[in-house]
Formats: C-alpha cells, structure tokens, sequence
C-alpha cells in the first residue's frame, strides 16, 4: 500500500509540552534527512463527534467549525521557530490516538511524538498512547522524553552519559537484531554526522585480567580482532560476532565512525545510562513469534522506552512493516 506520508518525518502533536517537543525533534530530523514533515494531530472525541453530527444534518445552516485551536498553536510555534524542511502538511485525523497514527506511519521515515501528552498523569514516565504506538506501528517510532528521568545512580549514569554524548547509540544483539535495526542507526548517525556507539551485553562476569574502571567499557578498534587470550570466551566470541555483524553496514556508511563496546551484565541498564547525553538510543522492537500482532514487546525494549532520559527510536522488524520474509529474533 502506498501513503502520502512514505519517507517523511512524521510529528504527532496534542498541543502539550512534551508534543511540542517532539515536534521540535522532528522538524531537525526532517530537515538532516532532507525530507518533508507531517504535522499530525487526532481530533479531540468532542471535535470528533460535532464533525459527525454536522455531517448527518440534512439542514446545512449551521456556521462553519472554528479552526483547531491545536493547529493554529502549531502553525504559530513553526513559524516562530528555525528553519523548515523542504515540505510542511498537517493533518487532522480521526478515530482514536493509535490506530490514526499507526495508519498514517505506515511507510514513514519514522513517526515522531512525546512520551506522554495532554492527558498523561505527571507521575507517569510514558503515556498510554506513546506507548501502543511505539510496540505496534508500521514504522520506526521515536519518543522523546520531556525529561530527565530520576537521579537514581546518578554518578554511574553520568559517567556512562559522557562517554556517549552527542553520538547515537544502537543496543545490538549481533545474533538476532535485525538488518533494518542496524541500518535505522548507521544512518541516523550519518544524517548527525556523528559517531555510532554500538552497544551489546553479556550475562557472565568479565575476566579478572580485564580491567574496568567505567562502568561503561568502550572497546577501542584495534582491540576489535577477538584474539586476547586472557580475555573470557564468551567476551572474545562478543566481539568477534558484533565486528562481523557491523562489516557490511561500516561498508555502507564509510563516513560513520562506530564504537563498539561490550558490556557485562543488563543491556537495558547500559543504554538507560548512555541516554542520558546520547543523540538518540536506537533498539529493535521485538514480538514473540506467537504473537506477532500483539502488543508485547521486547524486555530490552520495553525497559529503555520506559527509562531512558533521550529520544529511543524503536523500529520494527521489516517482516511487521511490510510484509517481507521474517527477519530472526530479539534485538539487544
């Protein structure tokens, strides 16, 4: 199926805080990429049902409805901002948050909005609607938080933040991320002109000749060849498995400089901290094979879309976005 909105940023909005935000993210992305920008906004149940009673009148007397007043405070913070891609739309959609927004992402470059809007309690970290967007819809979603989150570990995190600040950051499982996963960052990365910091876990201790004095282990190139024999085995085989995965995208993207980086223990807990100060956090989404269409996601997934302090883009397989055959497991 083809979609106006093919290749476009998509921005949606509500009016709040934390979507103006996002439209913000969104209007900088469209313009890196040299896209357009669609500015969308679901129509509030009230403006819905007025639309519908006014059309099913047989006696058209009554005034025309006001502008939005959601669009009208939109298309003044564009206009009042920075500069503009190439293409500006707005959309006015109906039904409700998730299926109007999923419908209008398919084939999107990716779809853009806050991790909570008008309605979301202050006490939550995301939104009901951030949320079934981002484990269902057709395309990459990025959310971006309105926030810093917490102080919890502080000192780690920021420790772990500076050493990815301004870069993006893939969590990488290099056995079962899918290509689209790792192509989304090699480009989002090449688009900031910045550094790509690659990320994967193991769950054993590292070896004691190992010295670790960050709590985020950044693996120089040259140390990339997997032949330390101190090193513990499934240490070495890591990073021999993550340098082969990465190859053909390094071939792609010549100009992208990767980091890679192994990491002992939790994968959620390492890209949670990296958010801190990373461009963005890129991780794949994943759904269990028995429940392609549901809206569970990925453990990984779901816990640096709940806790990350930046924007996370989750991207789905290519098999859940079009169709195409089923790319094998779960991301970092």
């Amino acid at each position: 199926m083809t979609h106006e909105t093919d290749a476009m940023v998509i921005a949606a909005v509500d009016g709040s805080e934390h979507s103006l935000k996002a439209l913000e993210w969104a209007r900088a992305a469209a313009v890196r990429h040299g896209t357009g920008l669609v500015v969308a906004h679901v129509l509030s149940d009230s403006v819905q049902l007025y639309a519908a009673r006014r059309s099913s009148l047989q006696d058209r007397t009554e005034p025309e409805e006001a502008e939005d007043p959601v669009s009208v405070r939109i298309r003044a913070h564009l206009a009042e901002g920075g500069p503009l891609p190439s293409e500006v739309r707005y959309e006015s959609l109906e039904g409700s948050v998730p299926e109007a927004l999923r419908d209008i992402g398919e084939g999107a470059r990716m779809l853009v909005m806050g991790s909570r809007g008008r309605g979301g309690f202050a006490a939550l970290l995301l939104g009901s609607n951030s949320r079934a967007v981002a484990t269902s819809a057709g395309c990459p979603v990025v959310v971006v938080a309105h926030e810093a989150r917490g102080a919890e570990g502080a000192d780690e995190a920021d420790e772990a933040a500076r050493a990815s600040a301004g870069r993006v950051v893939l969590g990488l499982h290099a056995a079962e991320t899918p290509d689209n996963v790792l192509d989304f960052a090699f480009a989002e990365a090449a688009a900031r002109d910045t550094t790509l910091q690659v990320v994967s876990a193991y769950s054993i201790p590292p070896s004691p000749t190992l010295v670790i004095d960050s709590p985020f282990a950044v693996i120089p190139p040259e140390a990339l060849v997997g032949e330390d024999d101190n090193a513990v085995p499934a240490e070495r085989e890591m990073l021999r498995s993550q340098t082969e995965r990465l190859a053909p995208f390094r071939a792609k993207y010549p100009t992208v400089p990767v980091e890679q980086a192994a990491v002992p223990g939790d994968a959620a807990g390492r890209l949670v901290d990296t958010s801190k100060a990373a461009a963005l956090v890129v991780v794949g989404r994943h759904h269990p094979r028995r429940h392609i269409r549901s809206l569970m996601i990925g453990s990984v997934a779901n816990a640096v879309l709940q806790h990350a302090h930046g924007p996370v883009a989750i991207v789905p397989t290519l098999s859940e976005s079009v169709g195409s055959p089923e790319s094998a497991g779960e991301s970092a």
